[in-house]
């Protein structure tokens, strides 16, 4: 009787809303296919909404031979073109259009993230999920929605803000400033930093509190509040659970190397590996659906093919194969299977180390373990036997033909951009001899999105910004320390002084593009440090142009195009 009741009192009042409010009567909700209405109820909804955010993420920063990795680091101080061809950025006026695909991926990437994004905060207060967890996942879909638009906001200028669900065509966007922009970033941060949990209460490759203020310190100095930028990397560094990584660890710690090596070795990212510095990493993993690596190969994460000497191509002097079985191998000597299609310029390989590239800089007596042989491969041994006249010499000693005319078969290279003798079984050849088949290139390990030397060069810059040399010169002597570099005095100290330290530290981690515009000196130093790039970069590729696409889509309302395009 009581059931019947229920029932009854049920339909009545379903009967009554349908007389109040038809729309809502007649408003569907799809049973037999995943839709907003049906996807984003549960908390275990939303874990998965924020997943796909994460995998987005990863996808952009992947190297997959596309225009997103390349345009983050080629074209900049850091690394041109080496085929030294128009494509990959070898002439901004070609590559850098409105038309082109480059602004466009980013573009689109970006704002595709903060639509997702848009969606989970704004179905969060429907949803079954307890007030307590909303707020915690409120603070992580915000912190993702703040990273892409501090991502467009220094590739594009301001864009439009767009913080709700889009639930119908629109057609009429207009451009925020970039202060508005960057004053965004902040709410949403903050709010992710009042939210998350500390980097040691998550699991590794989520974001947390720590990635909160550091976004905070980095958007306070382009706001030119330098004691709040100060503030936010000081949480960062003192309160966090973070500290520099100074002793050998993980993987491959009693083998020959040093600390830095140790960074960027198979399984060694991660806090569960003893890594205290990391703040937030991308996730892979190998063999598993949907963790991108496999033994036999991958599409994405492909540093070492891309950045790494194609050194299986070279021959001896004598026209004959330099490589076992003329195919890369798995040493330091190689760089594995790469095709060179990003190369580091002098000013990286040579300059900020005080090296001159006119000598010979195979032995480099800098105490800074950044630059040891581990860290960056300087030389090139021929190592196939069937090479009897060269085989163990060096190719600096006795330059291959082919090599004097293509340069980009070998070039000095960063060790982190691979994994020597970490290849797994699949992409091998010849276990015994460490020889790769051609579906390697990838570089299989995690990758750092941020590390603590990174917020103390944010927290440098604020001090420097402020005034105070001797703060800057103290926490970019923490990091020096720890690579055994000599200190930096006060009054060495500039905005271009601490790139450098970046570059140092930071080369082929950081997203160098983005760093260079939001500290407005991407056209200056590509014309000072790249030579493919520095007479087609003109001063209006200070800012990449508005895609058209986009434009001639907005056709309510005028999407205003940046300067010179």
């Amino acid at each position: 009787m009581k059931n019947t009741l229920k029932i009854f009192l049920l339909a009545s009042a379903l009967f009554a809303n349908a007389g109040c409010n038809e729309e809502e009567f007649l408003n569907e909700v799809p049973k037999d296919f995943y839709s907003p209405e049906n996807s984003y109820i549960t908390e275990a909804n939303f874990n998965a909404a924020l997943t796909d955010l994460y995998a987005r993420v990863r996808a952009i920063q992947s190297v997959n031979g596309g225009a997103d990795f390349y345009s983050e680091v080629i074209g900049t101080d850091l690394a041109f073109n080496a085929r030294l061809d128009n494509a990959r950025i070898g002439n901004y006026s070609a590559a850098i259009i409105p038309q082109g695909a480059i602004p466009r991926y980013h573009w689109l990437s970006w704002y595709k993230i903060i639509s997702n994004a848009n969606t989970i905060i704004g179905r969060l207060p429907r949803s079954q999920v307890s007030d307590a967890r909303q707020k915690v996942i409120a603070g992580e879909a915000k912190l993702f929605r703040a990273w892409s638009y501090r991502q467009l906001v220094y590739l594009f200028g301001g864009v439009p803000l767009i913080l709700e669900e889009a639930t119908k065509p629109k057609s009429d966007y207009t451009r925020a400033s970039k202060d508005e922009v960057l004053k965004q970033i902040v709410a949403d941060a903050t709010e992710a930093a009042n939210s998350l949990p500390n980097v040691a209460a998550v699991i590794d490759g989520r974001l947390s509190k720590a990635v909160a203020n550091h976004l905070l310190a980095e958007t306070y100095i382009s706001l030119k509040d330098y004691d709040k930028a100060i503030a936010a990397a000081t949480d960062v560094i003192q309160n966090s659970s973070l500290s520099l990584m100074k002793d050998r660890f993980g993987s491959l710690r009693t083998q020959p190397g040093d600390v830095f090596y140790d960074l960027f070795r198979v399984g060694n990212q991660n806090r569960k590996s003893g890594n205290m510095e990391a703040i937030w990493v991308i996730q892979y993993e190998l063999d598993i659906i949907g963790g991108v690596l496999t033994s036999a190969g991958s599409p994405m994460n492909q540093q070492e093919r891309v950045i790494a000497p194609a050194v299986f191509s070279i021959v001896d002097p004598d026209g004959k194969p330099s490589m076992n079985k003329n195919l890369s191998a798995s040493t330091l000597n190689s760089g594995g299977r790469g095709v060179a299609f990003v190369q580091p310029t002098d000013y990286w390989t040579y300059e900020v180390w005080g090296l001159d590239p006119a000598k010979d800089n195979r032995i480099v007596t800098s105490p800074d373990i950044r630059t040891s042989p581990f860290n960056i491969v300087r030389d090139f041994k021929y190592n196939n036997p069937a090479s009897p006249n060269f085989f163990g010499k060096s190719l600096i000693d006795f330059p291959a033909n082919n090599w004097k005319a293509q340069r980009w078969r070998w070039y000095p290279y960063p060790s982190k951009i691979t994994t020597p003798g970490q290849h797994p079984a699949g992409v091998m050849d010849d276990p015994a001899l460490l020889t790769l088949k051609s579906i390697a290139g990838p570089t299989f390990r995690d990758m750092y999105m941020i590390r603590l030397p990174e917020t103390y060069f944010l927290r440098a810059e604020a001090y420097l910004l402020k005034g105070d040399a001797a703060k800057a010169a103290e926490d970019l002597n923490v990091v020096r320390s720890r690579a055994k570099a000599i200190p930096v005095t006060p009054a060495e100290v500039t905005l271009d002084y601490i790139l450098d330290e970046r570059a140092r530290e930071l080369i082929f981690e950081e997203d160098r593009r983005v760093t260079l515009q939001r500290m407005g000196k991407l056209v200056e130093r590509v014309r000072k440090y790249n030579p493919l790039n520095k007479g087609n970069i003109q001063d209006y590729h200070a800012l990449f142009p508005i895609p058209f696409s986009e434009i001639e889509a907005n056709k309510d309302a005028k999407l205003e195009q940046n300067p010179g395009y």
